[in-house]
């Protein structure tokens, strides 16, 4: 598949520049060495780099995917020299502070240059994810020693990362993990455990990998302290390190197996066993009994990396399956029917439009919620108001169990429509969207299931915050609002947009009032609809912000330029007429308390 089937240039540029306030992050330090001329000569070299690397590899890693040769793990041998060759342009730094090797790039310029790359998921970039995350995650919560240790080769690349959260009986409930730390006389603590659903967690493509552990320090009667405040964060690398830097002798990590995954079959995903066999040494990262708070600090950007993962491949499976109704012919013309008239091009029959619109529709709004919840990230970083600092944080971690699991629910909608664009040949291996569609699969799931995260909206975000965030989320909306309702061609979907926004208040307040009232569950029992409909107005609000861009577009735009903006406009049209209008039945359904599933039991079933 090639990279420019699944790009399209001018989105990327319209994204961090029109809609998003990348000129102004770049106008502030820590930010200003860098132009916007920098980053679009970036955003091409790395395209063409992945053009050159990378088309292909997909298929030929989905199709050899990782396996188990005498305890080590087997990649396909063109995964590491292209890895490497993606490691030496230097683009994996991007947003790494340069006090470690880092480029130090905006958190959304980073995500966008992910994107040509991306573009071919499940090539084993995926590694490379997780290395990012934790070494973010280890330069909040390590020391300075442990930051000076581990971090310029993780910067590198020359050392990978991994996270070890799960456990065969401990999925997403952390707090009932059992592997344990003892502490040594040197300070350092011997870990022993068993762990799954490791992605990264053994290969042979560096030098050494650094794994972020979570495990429970063991009492002095023996015990493990019950629940997720007995829970904390060690570092475990594949080799311990020597004195001068360099890997020294294995580490006590042995793999007891492969999982064999459905889809993002790219990236091995392992189950790994701690100190059975050899002492595993680890070091212990932040407080005891903490663990939690700093692999939050991963897992949250993960979280909204699997966002744009998601939303990249609901884009890539829709520019693919666009590519191809243009050149696909196939029936007649409704007006034209007679056998002996040419055959036409599949977009032009209705209902094919109205697939690809529905695409465009969840991809390019996902893509910018995505891009928004990294500027949010960014705006952090340059704010020095205490107060409007602390605003974007709480916007920020409102929306980010939603950047999660909209683009993972709605993406896969979107990638079961590519298929269907392409017919029986969409359902073969000769074309890429049936792996689109299987690699997608997987973000509705790790790093917490979509019920998870509607949990975390609503109970902890939304209920346990008295709806304060809820409020600054409403509240930038409604600024949006107020300055479409004077556009004639926005005024429809304003007001749409201003009644969810009412029925959502609306509706919170009836779950608020009856988790008050003691009722938690009755409150929390349809939270994932909770979720969507937030989702949804959220999404909504992404294409009203991107519509009146188009609508204030120069009237001597090039002819191209003038078809983007239309396009922009059609498809803000589509999702509030066939997306947002979902939300009044949903606000119907959650003022109900509908108790539906909260009363069935399992004999029931």
């Amino acid at each position: 598949m090639q990279t420019e089937q699944l790009l399209h240039r001018r989105d990327l540029i319209f994204w961090l520049f029109e809609l998003g306030a990348t000129e102004h992050i770049l106008s502030q330090p820590p930010f200003d060495d860098y132009s916007r001329d920098d980053v679009e000569a970036m955003i091409d070299a790395v395209t063409d780099f992945a053009a050159a690397e990378f088309d292909g590899m997909a298929e030929l890693l989905d199709a050899n995917e990782p396996r188990l040769e005498d305890g080590t793990v087997w990649n396909h041998p063109a995964l590491k020299p292209a890895i490497d060759r993606y490691l030496e342009t230097g683009f994996f730094t991007a947003g790494f502070d340069p006090q470690w090797g880092g480029m130090g790039l905006p958190y959304a310029v980073s995500q966008v240059l992910e994107v040509p790359t991306g573009a071919h998921a499940g090539t084993g970039l995926g590694y490379l994810f997780l290395t990012a995350a934790a070494a973010n995650m280890l330069n909040v919560v390590g020391t300075d020693e442990q930051k000076a240790r581990y971090l310029p080769k993780m910067v590198s690349g020359e050392w990978f990362g991994t996270m070890m959260l799960s456990e065969p009986q401990a999925g997403s409930s952390v707090g009932d993990i059992r592997t344990r730390a003892v502490l040594q006389p040197d300070g350092s603590y011997q870990i022993t455990g068993s762990k799954m659903w490791i992605s990264g967690g053994d290969h042979e493509l560096a030098d050494n990998i650094v794994h972020m552990v979570l495990a429970k320090i063991e009492n002095e009667d023996g015990s493990l302290t019950p629940g997720s405040r007995g829970v904390s964060l060690f570092l475990v690398p594949k080799f311990r390190v020597n004195d001068d830097g360099s890997p020294g002798a294995h580490n006590g990590i042995r793999l007891a197996g492969l999982n064999h995954k459905m889809g993002q079959r790219g990236i091995v995903n392992t189950v790994p066993v701690l100190g059975d066999d050899a002492p595993c040494v680890g070091e212990l990262l932040g407080a005891p009994g903490k663990g939690l708070a700093g692999m939050f600090h991963m897992m949250n950007e993960a979280r909204i990396g699997i966002g744009v993962s998601a939303a990249q491949l609901a884009w890539n499976g829709y520019r693919y399956s666009l590519d191809y109704a243009k050149d696909r012919t196939q029936g007649r013309s409704l007006t034209a029917p007679g056998a002996d008239q040419p055959q036409i091009p599949i977009i032009e029959h209705t209902d094919v439009k109205r697939m690809l619109l529905h695409q465009k529709a969840i991809a390019e709004g996902a893509m910018a919620l995505c891009l928004y919840g990294a500027e949010l990230i960014d705006l952090t970083r340059i704010t020095h108001d205490a107060d409007k600092r602390q605003q974007i944080e709480a916007l920020l971690a409102l929306l980010t169990p939603v950047i999660k699991s909209w683009p993972s629910m709605h993406g896969l909608e979107a990638n079961h429509l590519a298929i269907q664009v392409l017919g029986g040949y969409g359902y073969t291996r000769d074309y890429p969207v049936e792996r689109i569609y299987r690699d997608n699969r997987l973000n509705e799931i790790h790093e917490g299931t979509t019920g998870i995260q509607s949990l975390d909206l609503l109970g902890r975000k939304v209920l346990q915050d008295n709806g304060q965030s809820l409020g600054v989320l409403l509240g930038e909306i409604s600024k949006t609002i107020a300055a479409s309702k004077s556009e004639e061609r926005l005024g429809e979907f304003a007001s749409d947009l201003e009644l969810a926004c009412e029925q959502l208040q609306k509706v919170t307040g009836t779950l608020a009032a009856t988790a008050v009232e003691g009722l938690l569950p009755l409150a929390m029992a349809n939270s994932v609809v909770y979720m969507d409909m937030v989702g949804q107005i959220v999404v909504a609000w992404m294409w009203l912000r991107m519509a009146q861009v188009a609508c204030a577009a120069p009237q001597d735009a090039s002819a191209a330029d003038a078809a983007f903006y239309q396009g922009k406009l059609a498809a803000c049209q589509f999702f509030f007429r066939h997306e947002l209008s979902k939300t009044q039945a949903q606000a119907r359904l959650l003022a109900s308390l509908d108790d539906s599933s909260l009363k069935m039991t399992a004999d029931q079933f």
